[in-house]
């Protein structure tokens, strides 16, 4: 109990800045909550379709594989539509399927990355918050202490201080954990954007693969 009367006394002292430190972090949080869940789920979604599409297009059963991938919530979904789509159109150039499929994996990259900048700012602002918020409180006590009996002043200024450097302490405290949250969910995007375009250059490969077998065996894919 006493703790916790401790973080709420150090919480009030700190004034009006304190809660919008607390709104950014929240704000902050909620992001990289959604961010992480979204990314693992992309992630997941992705490997999957892709076990899926492979055989189907080894086969060279291209209409059933633009089925699944338009049916498909994964982010490699629409890259691999736009391929499959100018296979369906006979394109007869590889660079006309890349193209096509870099457009998909430009839409994909901006679902990926979507809202994770935002916590490297707010992390910014609630360090920026923690200082402006103990300069007023500064501002505040030098002017109350002007107005002090001089055997007063020193005891005063340096309480004063105290409670002023709490919204310093709390806009870091919140600004460090958002940091390191930008810093994991970058990663974490970076992966899943490589992984995305590994598999756009497999899937080049594997179109000219299967054509070639097709060729071969007298079917086109």
């Amino acid at each position: 109990m006493d703790g916790f009367s401790s973080i709420a006394r150090f919480f009030q002292d700190g004034g009006f800045f304190m809660y919008l430190i607390l709104l950014v972090t929240s704000v902050g949080v909620a992001i990289a909550v959604e961010r992480f869940i979204y990314l693992r789920k992309a992630d997941a979604s992705s490997r999957k379709l892709w076990e899926t599409i492979t055989p189907l297009v080894q086969s060279g059963n291209i209409e059933q594989a633009i089925t699944v991938t338009n049916e498909s919530d994964a982010v490699m979904g629409n890259m691999l539509a736009y391929g499959l789509a100018r296979v369906k159109d006979r394109a007869e150039h590889r660079d006309e399927i890349e193209t096509a499929m870099e457009e998909g994996l430009m839409e994909a990259i901006s679902k990926i990355e979507k809202r994770t900048h935002y916590l490297s700012t707010l992390a910014n602002v609630a360090m920026l918050l923690g200082l402006l918020g103990t300069v007023a409180g500064l501002i505040e006590a030098f002017g109350a202490v002007a107005h002090a009996e001089p055997s007063e002043k020193a005891e005063l200024l340096s309480a004063a201080i105290a409670v002023g450097m709490n919204a310093t302490a709390f806009g870091l405290g919140s600004a460090i954990p958002l940091m390191l949250l930008y810093s994991v969910l970058q990663s974490k995007t970076t992966s899943l954007v490589d992984h995305l375009e590994m598999a756009a250059v497999k899937f080049l490969n594997l179109l000219h693969t299967a054509n070639k077998g097709g060729n071969k065996s007298g079917k086109g894919v």
